[in-house]
């Protein structure tokens, strides 16, 4: 079953997402559902079915009114959820609207194809990764200027398992930006509007981002960007084949060059893809495995002069 309440868009468009008008439009809606979820409950056989109900919205507005921008108040939805399985309380920030409709098939019992190509996944299947786990180190702002003085969304220290190499960085830049970081969508698109950062819209929580373009934007010492991102060593004895798999965005504007390596054992680095065009997706990159090999690391380096973006997360090997 599904249901839309128009009221709060209306509002939103007429007076702005922080009008008393808004507000009100609110409280109505909110009581709407309550209704229904009245009428749910007093079902005679209430006790004995398995319910999921789903509550979101499909966008934000600005505090002037409309929509249509790429400010995080205009882009950020939410979503609540209620059903066996899904803690009270509980707050999440890895969860995406793409998510909805298969959460939604799972419960009714339908297999997901992948031949569909879905984007998201049942809520219930998601896993955080290594990245997300930084959210509570996060940072604020340094250098920058267009974020929020108290929003924190920023950290150059990696979760356990990961570096950076910075060996090739010249000195300066934009602090929050100088070699790759960890930083969350609503703190780094913040950073310059209007520049696509809105487009990495595969990450989830915390990500990996190299940004040349917001670096560049202060005085720094002599050469380009120049920062690669390290895995952890993962176990690869035994196996012949291995696939790695993370979401990217990956935006030129300007001289920069993207490749991810895989270093064997203590072996030299082995070109795995090189990025030169624009591509926003789910990687699965083929590895051969050498006979003998222990295990098996990967280099995500960039450079760039002045140009845009590299964005990585979820990163898995197996």
């Amino acid at each position: 079953m599904f249901l839309h309440f128009d009221e709060v868009d209306e509002a939103g468009h007429s007076y702005g997402g922080a009008s008393t008008q808004y507000m009100s439009a609110l409280h109505t809606v909110d009581g709407l559902v309550g209704q229904v979820l009245t009428g749910l409950k007093s079902r005679p056989t209430y006790a004995s079915e398995d319910w999921l109900v789903v509550v979101t919205t499909d966008h934000g507005h600005t505090d002037a009114g409309g929509h249509g921008g790429n400010s995080a108040n205009e882009r950020q939805t939410w979503m609540v959820l209620n059903g066996q399985g899904y803690q009270a309380g509980a707050r999440r920030y890895d969860v995406k609207p793409v998510d909805i409709a298969p959460t939604v098939l799972k419960h009714e019992g339908v297999a997901i194809d992948p031949a569909w190509g879905l984007d998201g996944t049942p809520v219930d299947e998601i896993v955080p990764d290594a990245f997300d786990a930084l959210r509570p180190s996060l940072q604020t702002r340094v250098d920058e200027t267009g974020i929020g003085s108290t929003v924190k969304g920023f950290t150059h220290t990696p979760p356990a398992g990961w570096s950076i190499d910075n060996s090739r960085m010249p000195s300066g830049g934009v602090t929050e930006w100088r070699g790759w970081a960890f930083a969350t969508d609503e703190f780094w698109t913040a950073a310059q509007l209007a520049q696509s950062r809105e487009t990495n819209v595969r990450a989830r929580n915390v990500f990996a981002v190299a940004d040349s373009d917001e670096w560049d934007d202060k005085a720094h010492g002599a050469g380009q960007f120049d920062s690669t991102l390290i895995s952890p060593a993962y176990p690869v004895a035994g196996l012949r084949r291995g696939t790695l798999s993370f979401a990217t965005d990956y935006k030129i504007d300007g001289p920069q060059t993207g490749d991810v390596y895989v270093v064997f054992d203590n072996g030299a680095p082995q070109l795995v893809k090189s990025y030169r065009a624009d591509l926003n997706t789910v990687e699965h990159l083929s590895v051969t495995v050498p006979a003998g090999a222990s295990t098996a690391r990967f280099q995500f380096r960039y450079t760039g002069t002045n140009s845009a973006f590299w964005t990585v997360d979820q990163v898995v090997f197996g």
